[in-house]
């Protein structure tokens, strides 16, 4: 009778063991595929991430907003030419080269409207490089050594049943949060290039005001804007970067379950840093 229970034991111990290590093998795995997906998806300008989009935001900025940008273009030339004939005392002082001034000024405007697509692309295409070369220095593997699986396995064996069977649902219920974060993490990254597209869209309507030192403000911030929005990437890539670190940094030997918590609470962390990076992104650039 007693052998036949330390073999149901032993049985139950297995079954517990083996459904532990399943959930924490499929954790991790969805950390890593996420982590993973997140630095390709940063890694990528406009143009890369989605062609389809990034054609139909061109088509709608180049024949819908740009027309109106020709307009805002327009009255501010308007108002900086009567500017400078009332500034000259209503050009009872006559000075030739103002309205060659006019003249130069409201070319360059229209020039920087007509390419406003390709100098935002350069923005991004500028962040991209700085993205794609920290990638090569920022460890985003977060993935626990398999000795250190062997040494949770271990652990596991030396447990009793009802040690086991409370893990295994606390380490089910771990899973499951982490799936969610991933959720969280990948409509953070996703929403940011969303942005961009937005953002991208209108960019002619700024690139009008350079025209005019008081409206230019408008345009300025547009630019620190789009800059924050590229650059945001970069810090992204230094969070996965902390976050891998911090996970590789998680023992399983002693303390298993503050282990498995602290790895959701790094999960959090890093859910909000990447929420937070916008933000930080914007003032580092001044951007409103």
């Amino acid at each position: 009778m007693d052998t036949l229970l330390q073999k149901i034991s032993d049985w139950l111990k297995e079954i517990l063991i083996n459904g532990i290590m399943d959930n924490f093998t499929g954790m991790f795995d969805a950390i890593n595929q996420r982590t993973g997906e997140v630095a390709t998806n940063v890694g990528m300008t406009p143009s890369q991430f989605s062609p389809e989009i990034f054609e139909m935001i061109r088509n709608l900025s180049e024949t819908v907003i740009l027309p109106i940008a020709g307009l805002v273009l327009t009255f501010i030339a308007c108002i900086e030419l009567i500017q400078l004939i009332i500034d000259h005392n209503n050009l009872a002082n006559f000075e030739t080269w103002i309205f060659f001034k006019w003249i130069f000024k409201t070319f360059v405007a229209v020039l920087l409207i007509s390419n406003t697509f390709n100098i935002t692309m350069a923005v991004f295409d500028v962040a991209q490089h700085v993205v794609n070369a920290s990638g090569g220095l920022i460890a985003r593997d977060a993935a626990v050594a398999a000795a250190d699986m062997d040494a949770f396995k271990e652990t596991l064996q030396g447990m009793n049943e009802g040690a086991l069977l409370g893990l295994f649902l606390q380490s089910f219920i771990v899973r499951f949060l982490i799936q969610i974060f991933s959720v969280i993490i990948m409509v953070i990254v996703y929403g940011r290039m969303i942005e961009i597209y937005l953002m991208t869209s209108l960019a002619p309507i700024p690139f009008a005001t350079f025209a005019n030192r008081e409206q230019s403000q408008m345009g300025q911030n547009f630019l620190r804007a789009l800059a924050a929005l590229g650059f945001q990437g970069f810090l992204i890539m230094i969070c996965l970067g902390i976050y891998a670190v911090l996970i590789k940094n998680v023992t399983f030997s002693d303390h298993v379950v503050a282990s498995m918590w602290g790895i959701v609470g790094y999960t959090v962390l890093l859910c909000f840093t990447l929420f937070k990076s916008g933000s930080l992104a914007k003032s580092i650039f001044n951007a409103r």
